[in-house]
């Protein structure tokens, strides 16, 4: 029995339920990571900077089912093991980098609802690490002093720590009613007030519309707007950092909803918002902070709708005249992802059939020489080298291991050969090279 079969059940059957429907799995990516090894290092080495007190800003771009998305979250896997606080959203009509109708405020929220940790991985994270923060300050207060928890005098231990935090924080733009949350949160949190708790959990999270509201709920002046979301993001990565965090990460997916949008001057202030967030991390106006973002090819490069329609990321962004597919530039913003070769398809497939046999209970039937048989077949069709993605392969593949196991009497050289096989393919090809993408997340 291989590694490959030792895969835990229920991981397996996530892993390939996802991939099977189009999506990325949230776990068991290292059992099924093949190839972006040199992306995958590029992105760890900006780890390693924003831990020192750094950040970074990232592009990642590719065609639809090329694999972006599957990058980001094996970079989360690993942030998160790493000790990083992780947010993610994907945009969409309703969730914009800045809006009219509170579109920025929307992806603020999602990012906050989507807050995980090593621990919390499936996101709702922020009540956790701020709970986990107090106790760790009265315990780290305790030690410090040796007072017992029923000492009147660790309370203002404890007090002067977390001011020292709040403190820290209150330098920052917004940082004053900030701080002062996190000082009404502790406060909260000592006296069993869950009432006030979620006063404030709602208004970390934008949940309050009108200043007024605020104002009589917390006693603070301020809310989070559509203007200024991005700046509270920069102070949770600050106080993510004093929490004993190692940082935080933001992975925004889906940037092709800013080039959908129809209005030219909504997306210019979209890609207004998206400069200023790049300048940030650049100028070191961010600390402990790294942002990255999946496009594709089109939604960065068209020059009339596309982030490169806005000249100052243009100017930015663009690729030099040395770099090309097979010697990309990955010290670059923008991280362009090469399709994987038919070898690395084929190590894939082999993980993939493991999984599946181990999940499923049964001897490996698909040999070494069935999957060379696939995958020349899915990579011999008309325009395969320019529009096949490793999504298609994978789902096709799962479905010729489901039939295998369904159907013992079948055998894998006798499906590829098979006539309904060759024109669903063929098919499937012709509609690509129509323009016919769907919209996944793979």
């Amino acid at each position: 029995m291989t590694d490959q079969q030792k895969v835990p059940k229920r991981i397996a059957q996530t892993v390939l339920n996802s991939l099977k429907g189009g999506v990325v799995p949230r776990i068991g990516l290292p059992y099924i990571t093949v190839g972006r090894k040199n992306e995958i290092a590029a992105l760890l080495r900006d780890v390693d900077i924003i831990a020192e007190g750094g950040a970074s800003f990232r592009f990642i771009v590719g065609r639809y089912g090329s694999g972006k998305s599957f990058l980001l979250q094996t970079i989360r896997n690993y942030v998160m093991e790493r000790g990083f606080i992780v947010a993610d959203a994907d945009l969409s009509p309703e969730r914009r980098l800045q809006g009219t109708h509170g579109q920025g405020l929307a992806t603020y929220r999602e990012l906050i609802g989507n807050l995980s940790t090593k621990t919390r991985p499936e996101g709702g994270a922020l009540t956790l690490v701020l709970d986990r923060w107090i106790s760790a300050v009265q315990s780290e207060a305790m030690r410090e002093t040796g007072l017992s928890a029923e000492d009147p005098a660790l309370a203002a231990a404890t007090d002067r720590k977390i001011f020292a935090v709040t403190a820290s924080v209150s330098e920052l733009v917004h940082g004053f009613e900030f701080g002062r949350l996190l000082s009404a949160y502790y406060r909260a949190y000592v006296n069993g007030d869950d009432d006030m708790k979620g006063k404030v959990l709602r208004w970390f999270r934008g949940e309050y519309t009108l200043k007024s509201e605020a104002r009589e709920a917390l006693g603070v002046q301020m809310i989070i707007t559509d203007d200024d979301w991005y700046d509270y993001l920069k102070l949770f990565a600050a106080f993510f950092r004093l929490a004993g965090y190692q940082g935080m990460m933001i992975m925004v997916d889906e940037l092709v909803n800013l080039y959908k949008i129809p209005n030219s001057i909504t997306r210019q202030y979209n890609y207004e918002k998206l400069l200023t967030m790049y300048n940030d991390t650049l100028q070191g106006k961010a600390k402990y902070l790294g942002i990255l973002m999946g496009a594709t090819p089109q939604a960065l490069e068209d020059k009339r709708r596309g982030i490169y329609s806005y000249e100052a990321l243009r100017s930015r962004l663009a690729e030099g005249r040395f770099s090309r597919p097979g010697a990309r530039d990955l010290l670059a913003p923008v991280i362009r992802l090469d399709p994987l070769t038919a070898e690395e398809m084929l190590v894939l497939c082999e993980k993939l059939a493991d999984m599946h046999a181990g999940l499923y209970g049964y001897d490996r039937r698909v040999g070494t020489g069935d999957l060379a048989d696939f995958i020349q077949t899915e990579y011999s069709r008309i325009g395969a080298d320019e529009h096949i993605t490793p999504r298609e392969v994978i789902r096709d593949f799962i479905e010729l291991l489901d039939l295998l196991y369904q159907h013992p009497e079948e055998t894998a050289a006798g499906l590829l050969r098979s006539e309904d096989f060759a024109f669903a393919k063929s098919e499937a090809v012709s509609d690509q090279t129509e323009g016919g993408y769907a919209e996944f997340t793979l």
